[in-house]
C-alpha cells in the first residue's frame, strides 16, 4: 500500500503492461546502493541503451511492484520508499526490477544493485546518524573475511562468481569496544559478465571442398552492452587458426578431410580481464567417392603415327580430396604411370610411340573409398611411311627381293636400248660393244664394281647376289679414256641390284625380266 502523504512522487492512474519488440531498458541507481536509511532518497535513471533515435520525444513510465508511479519525457526519477521499481520507453518492454529498502535499523551493509565479473565490489557498513564507526568486521555465510578501521568499506577488486553470498557487518563505536551494531544480512549475487561461448559451425559434417562459417556465440547482459570483447579460434592441439579479433566469426573458405577434428573458440572482455573457453566442437568432414571416371587421348580418336606424342587424359565427374590418377594396358599387370593430384583431371605423356604400342588401355582413380575404373580405349599406332626404306617399301609392295636388284642392275641400260647384254658375267663388267650398223651408247655407265652383300640368301648356282652398284659418269673430255675413281671424288650415281637373273640364251634377257624393269622403272629413277 503506498503513503499517499510521500512526497517523492505522486499517484497516476494504472495501466496494462505490454511486451513489444523492442529490447528492454536498463535502470541504474545513484548512489549505487540497493539499500538505505529512511529518509533518505535515491535518484533512478531509465536508460534506454541507445535504441532510439535521439531528438525524438519519448516517454518514460515507472512502476513501483505493479503500479504506474509516474509517466514522464524525463528518464530520471526520484523515489524515497521500499519496494521493487521498473520503467518502460515509449511501448518496450519493462526493465528488470531494482529492489530498495529504506531501513530503519542502526547499522545496515551497502551494495551495489548488479555485480558482473571483473567488477570491483565494494561492500559498505554504515551506521545511521552522524557519528562514525571505529572499526567494522565482514563475515561472508557466517565466516569472518574481513577487518577495518580506516575507510570502513570492504574492497574485492576483481570479483568472480567465488564472492557471491551472503554478508552482514559489524560495527564498532568510538565510546567503548561494547558499543557495538550489527546490519542484516546481504544477499550478493556476481553475476557472468557474458555467457560462456559456444562454437557453432555452418555444418558439423561438411563436405570436402566446401566453406565452413565458425561462430564463437555468447551473450551480454542488457546492463553491460557496450562491453568489448575479443575472439581467438583453435584446433585439436592447440592449433591456432585466427588471432584475437573483435569478429565473433571465423570463415574456413575450403575446408578437407585432414581438417576433421575438435574445435573451440575463447572470448575475451579485454578491460576486465575476463577470458573464457567454449566446449569442444567435432566436425568430421565427408568426402565424396570418385564418379564418372573417362579416359581419352590427345590428339582425339586415339590414332596416331609411329614416333608422335600420344597423351592419356583421365577426368573424374565427382570426388573430392587427394585422388591417385593410374593408367593401365590391358593385360599387364603393372601400371604405365601413377599421379596424385588434388584435381579432377590428369595427363599422362608417352612422348614416342611404337607401333607396338597399339592395344587398349584404361585409367583407374581413388580418393581412399575404392578405385573406379575408366572404359577401355583403343589405341591405334600406324607405321610413318617416312620411315621406310626403299628396300622395305618395294617388297611391300609385291615385287620379288631378286627381281628387285636385278632390275635395279639392269634398267639405267635398259633405258638408252631396248636389247643388249644382259649377263653378269664377273666383278667388274664394261659396255657392250656395239654391233656392225650400231652407235655406241655414249650414255651406258663404265665398269661398275659389284660388292656382294646378301650371301646368306641362298641363290641358286650361277646366281650371285649384290648390294651396291657405282655407276660412274665420265666428263665430256675424258669420253675416250675412262677412268675408275672412288664415287666421293667422282660424280656418281648408286643403285641397288642383285644377281645377274637367268638368261634365255647366250646373253639374252627374258621378256618378263623385261617387264619387270619396265615396272619399276618409277621406283628406282624419279
Amino acid at each position: 500500500m503506498v503513503n499517499a502523504t510521500d512526497e517523492c512522487f505522486a499517484l497516476p492512474n494504472i495501466r496494462n503492461v505490454h511486451s513489444a519488440t523492442v529490447p528492454r531498458p536498463v535502470i541504474s541507481l545513484h548512489p549505487p546502493w540497493t539499500t538505505f536509511f529512511q529518509g533518505e532518497k535515491v535518484l533512478l535513471t531509465c536508460n534506454e541503451l541507445h535504441l532510439h533515435a535521439p531528438g525524438k520525444t519519448k516517454q518514460y513510465r515507472w512502476y513501483q511492484d505493479r503500479i504506474v508511479r509516474r509517466e514522464t519525457s524525463e528518464n530520471t526519477l526520484e523515489v524515497c520508499v521500499n519496494g521493487q521499481y521498473r520503467c518502460q520507453v515509449q511501448d518496450s518492454p519493462l526493465s528488470r526490477p531494482v529492489n530498495l529498502l529504506f531501513s530503519t535499523e542502526p547499522l545496515i551493509l551497502q551494495a551495489p544493485h548488479s555485480m558482473f565479473e571483473g567488477d570491483m565490489l565494494v561492500l559498505r557498513c554504515q551506521k545511521k546518524g552522524k557519528e562514525k564507526l571505529a572499526a567494522a568486521k565482514y563475515y561472508k555465510n557466517g565466516k569472518f573475511i574481513s577487518y577495518s578501521n580506516e575507510s570502513m568499506d570492504l574492497l574485492i577488486p576483481q570479483a568472480s562468481s567465488n564472492n557471491s553470498g551472503s554478508y552482514f557487518c559489524i560495527g564498532y563505536g568510538f565510546r567503548s569496544k561494547n558499543y557495538v551494531f550489527r546490519s542484516s544480512f546481504k544477499h550478493i549475487q556476481i553475476q557472468e559478465l557474458f555467457s560462456l561461448p559456444k562454437l557453432n559451425a555452418t555444418a558439423s559434417q561438411p563436405t570436402e571442398g566446401s566453406s565452413v562459417n565458425l561462430t564463437c556465440e555468447t551473450q551480454l547482459p542488457l546492463e553491460r552492452w557496450d562491453t568489448l570483447l575479443h575472439f581467438i579460434f583453435f584446433k585439436d592441439g592447440g592449433v591456432l587458426l585466427s588471432n584475437w579479433s573483435r569478429s565473433p566469426e571465423l570463415q574456413i573458405p575450403t575446408i578437407w578431410r585432414e581438417n576433421s577434428g575438435s574445435y573451440w573458440c575463447e572470448a575475451e572482455a579485454v578491460a576486465h580481464g575476463i577470458r573464457k573457453r567454449s566446449l569442444q566442437l567435432q566436425i568430421h568432414v565427408r568426402r565424396v567417392p570418385v564418379s564418372g571416371v573417362l579416359m581419352e587421348t590427345q590428339p582425339l580418336g586415339a590414332h596416331v603415327v609411329e614416333g608422335e606424342k600420344l597423351v592419356l587424359v583421365c577426368s573424374i565427374a565427382g570426388g573430392t580430396g587427394d585422388t591417385t590418377f593410374s593408367w593401365h594396358r590391358e593385360g599387364t599387370g603393372d601400371s604405365l604411370g601413377k599421379k596424385v593430384l588434388r584435381s579432377q583431371r590428369a595427363e599422362l605423356e608417352i612422348p614416342v610411340t611404337r607401333e607396338s604400342d597399339t592395344g587398349s588401355y584404361f585409367c583407374v582413380a581413388n580418393n581412399d573409398h575404392g578405385p573406379v575404373q575408366s572404359e577401355m580405349v583403343s589405341i591405334t599406332v600406324r607405321e610413318n611411311p617416312g620411315n621406310k626404306s626403299l628396300f622395305l617399301t618395294a617388297v611391300a609392295a609385291g615385287g620379288s627381293l631378286s627381281i628387285f636388284l636385278a632390275v635395279a642392275l639392269l634398267l639405267y641400260c635398259w633405258r638408252q636400248r631396248k636389247a643388249g647384254d644382259g649377263s653378269l658375267g664377273g666383278m667388274t663388267r664394261s659396255p657392250r660393244i656395239p654391233g656392225p650398223g650400231e652407235s655406241p651408247c655414249a650414255t651406258c655407265p663404265g665398269p661398275v664394281d659389284l660388292q656382294l652383300l646378301y650371301g646368306n640368301l641362298n641363290p641358286k648356282e650361277g646366281d650371285l647376289v649384290y648390294s651396291e652398284i657405282h655407276i660412274i659418269q665420265p666428263g665430256e673430255e675424258e669420253e675416250a679414256n675412262l677412268s675408275r675413281t672412288p664415287p666421293e671424288d667422282q660424280h656418281a650415281q648408286v643403285v641397288y641390284s642383285v644377281v645377274k637373273p637367268p638368261d634365255d640364251s647366250a646373253g639374252k634377257v627374258r621378256s618378263k625380266d623385261e617387264d619387270t624393269m619396265a615396272s619399276y622403272e618409277n621406283v628406282l629413277f624419279m
